[in-house]
């Protein structure tokens, strides 16, 4: 200036530094416009495209590679023989089929998120608690959602009649053998949402499971698989159950009132609205028998924001992303 005076500038933040220092301001700031619209350029209930190979894995049974947005998950599926004769606690013949696959473990998921998968898993860190919550919730999802039958995991044998057989009976069938199924899940790319992929990458990876021809030879009392690609079976999956999860957003604190707190409820949310979120919703929907969708299981947890209208506009979400996973999984 002419009078040898400097007019103070005002310190001016980029963008992708206004969201590393003050991430929750910076969503705020974009929640709060007259049309939210999310950091992420996504309205509040939209979800991130999904995208599925199947069979990339030669050396697998079964095989799948998802990606939601920048979260990508490869999952492989490896069907090993469980000898009835091996078996130290044989079910008993109260159980029913279902419970025989639970109490048996017929389905092992392991989940692993691999080393720079995101910033938080670096090469050298141990094994992150995550992972196994991740593996425990899927667990628990497959023996919920009753997915396969015992059926497709038996391998059986007709006994030859004998002398002691009444005339009338028909032959006696055995189980000789089960299939037992490992699921080994990988996140390559985590950038938010992991149950939501995982359970997609298991569904179409177990969709995409064949199971070679087995049956028992008395004479060499054991187990024999055709090598033939042709007389293998695709796994049959009773149902498609979808999960749907919600992050909700609130700028309650202990300094205001509660009533003065606003809240957003937040469709598949990254890694960075995660991070803010003090509350998750997950919503599988499936369909039953006679067409019906329906709520086969509900998670919430943290936070206590979330009530029945907030629910309901989740249940109305997760069931709309059910029928567009139907349209991905069948191929179209």
């Amino acid at each position: 200036m002419a009078n040898g005076t400097a007019k103070p500038t005002g310190l001016a933040f980029s963008r992708e530094t206004f969201a590393k220092l003050t991430p929750g301001p910076f969503l705020q700031a974009h929640l709060q416009q007259a049309e939210p619209v999310r950091a992420n350029g996504r309205s509040l209930d939209a979800f991130r495209t999904p995208t599925i190979n199947t069979g990339s894995l030669s050396h697998s049974n079964g095989s799948a590679v998802v990606r939601i947005g920048d979260t990508a998950i490869v999952c492989g599926v490896r069907a090993e023989i469980l000898l009835a004769s091996d078996i130290p606690n044989p079910p008993s013949d109260d159980l029913s089929k279902d419970e025989i696959v639970e109490q048996m473990g017929l389905l092992v998921p392991n989940v692993e998120l691999s080393t720079g998968c995101s910033p938080n898993h670096l090469p050298g860190n141990p094994p992150s608690t995550l992972a196994q919550a991740l593996s425990y919730r899927i667990l628990s999802l497959l023996h919920t959602a009753n997915l396969i039958g015992l059926q497709d995991l038996r391998i059986q044998y007709a006994e030859p009649p004998t002398d002691d057989d009444l005339p009338d009976e028909g032959p006696k069938v055995v189980t000789k053998a089960y299939w037992t199924l490992y699921l080994d899940v990988l996140c390559i790319a985590l950038d938010g949402n992991p149950f939501d992929a995982l359970w997609a990458g298991v569904l179409s990876a177990l969709q995409n499971t064949l199971l070679p021809k087995a049956w028992w030879d008395p004479d060499r009392e054991m187990i024999v698989c055709s090598p033939l690609a042709s007389e293998a079976t695709r796994l049959q999956l009773r149902h498609l159950p979808v999960a749907s999860t919600f992050a909700v957003f609130s700028t309650a604190s202990l300094l205001k009132a509660r009533s003065e707190a606003k809240s957003w409820v937040l469709a598949d949310p990254d890694d960075f609205e995660e991070a803010v979120c003090v509350e998750t919703v997950s919503v599988v929907v499936t369909s039953e028998d006679d067409g019906r969708e329906s709520v086969l299981k509900l998670e919430k947890c943290g936070g206590g924001h979330v009530g029945k209208i907030e629910m309901g506009q989740c249940v109305r979400l997760a069931h709309q992303r059910w029928r567009d996973w139907q349209v991905v999984m069948s191929g179209g």
